[in-house]
């Protein structure tokens, strides 16, 4: 069905991936994992939810090499911290995604790091490099950057099109790409 991705049921829970989804060669994909409609997976990222859930909802798009984890409960946090993307997401490449939550159109940049407990709002934004450190709370269409990651200033409306207009542009070439490699 996928060529060259690994799909590991792990804990009795396999992954769900719905059928218009693109899921590129290289992707490792463990455990209790929901993808849903025309989300596209790019090459060689690892979603893990061994000790949790993952859920990535639809049309959202997780860019080359990009690692999605969860954490497991503890005395501090029984539920412990699934990692639940939005619809509608950009998820930039390299980036690192743990045990937070992105609201519908949110934003993580190149090589960003979202931790433990993090929210980030509906068309918010963690800038490219950024380190948004555990429980911080990204606002409703706020920009966040740096090592630590503070608020610098809130997108314009403009700024918030460009993102959901790149939506719309992965989701064309996910279709492309699932295309080309069914080719193969």
């Amino acid at each position: 069905m996928y060529k060259d991705v690994t799909i590991v049921p792990f804990n009795g829970k396999s992954p769900q991936i719905h059928p218009s989804a693109f899921i590129a060669p290289g992707c490792r994909i463990i455990g209790d994992v929901e993808i849903g409609p025309e989300v596209s997976i790019w090459y060689n990222c690892v979603i893990r939810a061994d000790v949790n859930r993952v859920v990535i909802g639809a049309r959202t798009n997780v860019q080359d090499g990009t690692v999605i984890h969860c954490d497991s409960p503890d005395p501090t946090q029984p539920a412990g911290w699934p990692t639940i993307i939005g619809e509608d997401c950009l998820i930039g490449h390299l980036a690192m995604v743990h045990g937070a939550t992105l609201e519908n159109n949110a934003f993580v940049g190149l090589s960003a790091t979202v931790m433990n407990g993090c929210v980030i709002e509906e068309d918010g934004m963690v800038a490219a490099g950024a380190l948004l450190s555990p429980n911080k709370r990204v606002g409703k269409g706020q920009m966040w950057i740096g090592r630590p990651a503070k608020y610098l200033r809130d997108l314009s409306p403009a700024e918030i099109a460009d993102n959901r207009y790149g939506v719309v542009k992965y989701i064309a070439n996910g279709k492309a790409h699932k295309a080309a490699l069914e080719g193969l």
